[in-house]
């Protein structure tokens, strides 16, 4: 991957600097050499991640595989609820829809919003746009906060 280099504009993680974070999605490139690395800012009530991808995360000759988008997108979102309530959150259902190629080598942002729904799920949403604004692709899902999910 090929993602933007980490900077003091970037949100901090509750579990960013713990020995044990290796998250395939958001640890950083010491504490996981295959991982994303991905890195967030907030904007008002959303979180953003810029991200570009190489060949390793390919599915046809020089399109992104959507599994890696439905991980991007659950990152997005499961940070910000992770954020917003103090607590990690667990995914317990998500919908993806692909709407355009995600090009190999291309610069992509996920952008994300949550809202509080009943019995104390989350209900959140992203979207991943191209370079010009284009949506090419959306998901939403639930989160159920679950305060034992990492331990201190």
């Amino acid at each position: 991957m090929s993602a933007p280099a980490r900077d003091a504009d970037a949100v901090p993680l509750p579990w960013a600097g713990r020995a044990d974070h290796h998250c395939f999605g958001c640890a950083p490139a010491t504490a996981n050499p295959r991982g994303l690395s991905l890195t967030f800012e907030r904007t008002g009530d959303r979180l953003g991640t810029a991200f570009v991808l190489d060949h390793h995360y390919e599915s046809y000759p020089g399109v992104v595989h959507g599994g890696i988008l439905g991980l991007i997108c659950d990152e997005t979102m499961g940070n910000l609820v992770v954020l917003r309530l103090g607590v990690p959150a667990l995914t317990t259902s998500m919908r993806m829809r692909y709407l355009g190629v995600v090009s190999v080598g291309h610069r992509y942002r996920c952008t994300a919003e949550a809202t509080e729904g009943a019995g104390g799920l989350l209900t959140a949403r992203a979207e991943v746009l191209d370079e010009h604004g284009t949506p090419v692709a959306t998901a939403t899902a639930h989160y159920q906060p679950h305060q034992h999910a990492v331990e201190a």
